[in-house]
């Protein structure tokens, strides 16, 4: 891993070079434009291999992995096409530690890897789809670049409230982006998401200006643990940034849905006053939830990105050892929101949030 993590991006344009090449079938599983999708695949499979003496952390984060990978078309054949290309890449910029001892490691990690993959779609198979067709039936524009997506699955979805799910446009067609409910389950059966369109963003950009009542978008299944545990009377302390604050409303929805009067503590940060697209809905809540608070954290300093107050706004409350902590935004804020909560004594193991791409933060 010392020899190849300098030189990666060579690395995995190699593998996917010599993919392409060897086996030109799977080309059309992958997105016409690689630009994410090009680091992602390598990554993960770097991330799995240097785990592999972690089998339980290993078998969650592959398990999930396997699953999300059906939405793309994956089949259990593919699997020796990606292993026999990642084995030629990493030879060929790894020669001062490649040798036969190397190559057998790697070899027993791939195997292990994509076997856990491979049984964990073929379970998921029979029980859900490989993917859900989604109605869009409401359109609502918050901000100029923020709208509220409501989608009609064609089928039963089921979700836990602060999990997310892979989206898919008719635009781009095989670029999937992760979004996460913006409600707790509804009787009805719809959805809605909470999108802001980023710069260069293809999904983003096409859900909030594009898409409109009757289009028709891909669903992948749902993921994430960023769910409340119903067996306990702990409070809940909910730090939001943007639309973050979309997986902390269907929390709260999930608290008033069991109808255990719990405390939850709700942050809600942006950078402006009137970034807070959603802070109207988030105080009717608290209106009709006497258990719910909702403070408004707003950054407004020069330079100051997303999150530079959110954090620290918690210091001023509490005190704060018998809540869970749950945490959505942007990767900043999560990072200073983890180091501010374990500040203030909240275990770790009692701090929510989700990093959908990376073990690290799984494991975390």
């Amino acid at each position: 891993m010392a020899e190849i993590e300098p030189i990666a991006d060579k690395v995995t344009s190699h593998f996917y070079s010599l993919l392409f090449l060897r086996h030109p079938d799977l080309r059309a599983l992958f997105p016409a434009a690689m630009d994410t999708q090009r680091d992602r695949l390598f990554k993960a499979l770097l991330t799995a291999a240097t785990h592999a003496d972690d089998p339980a952390t290993l078998a969650t984060y592959l398990s999930h992995l396997g699953r999300g990978h059906r939405k793309y078309g994956t089949l259990p054949e593919h699997y020796p096409a990606v292993g026999e290309c990642l084995i030629g890449a990493l030879s060929h910029y790894a020669p001062r530690s490649w040798g036969p001892r190397a190559e057998s490691a790697w070899v027993a990690a791939y195997t292990t890897i994509s076997q856990i993959m491979i049984d964990a779609a073929a379970e998921d198979a029979l029980r859900a789809p490989a993917s859900w067709r989604a109605e869009v039936v409401a359109h609502d524009m918050r901000t100029p670049d923020i709208a509220v997506v409501t989608v009609r699955p064609d089928q039963p979805y089921p979700f836990l409230a602060g999990q997310y799910a892979a989206l898919e446009t008719p635009w781009w067609p095989r670029i999937w982006r992760h979004y996460s409910f913006a409600g707790a389950p509804r009787s009805d059966g719809l959805l809605s998401f909470h999108v802001k369109a980023v710069p260069a963003g293809w999904v983003s950009n096409a859900l909030v200006h594009r898409a409109r009542p009757g289009h028709v978008i891909q669903l992948g299944p749902p993921a994430g643990s960023m769910t409340v545990d119903h067996s306990t009377d702990n409070g809940l302390l909910c730090l939001g940034g943007g639309t973050g604050i979309a997986p902390i409303k269907a929390l709260v929805e999930d608290v008033a849905q069991h109808g255990r009067h719990r405390s939850v503590q709700v942050f809600y940060g942006a950078r402006r006053g009137h970034d807070l697209y959603d802070i109207e809905t988030m105080l009717r809540m608290q209106q009709s939830h006497p258990w719910l608070s909702v403070r408004p954290v707003v950054d407004d300093g020069p330079g100051g990105g997303l999150g530079a107050r959110l954090p620290e706004a918690v210091y001023e409350y509490g005190p704060w050892h018998t809540y869970d902590a749950y945490l959505s935004g942007p990767p900043g804020m999560i990072r200073r929101g983890v180091d501010t909560l374990v500040d203030i004594g909240i275990p770790a193991h009692r701090i929510r949030h989700d990093s959908i791409e990376e073990l690290v933060g799984a494991r975390n």
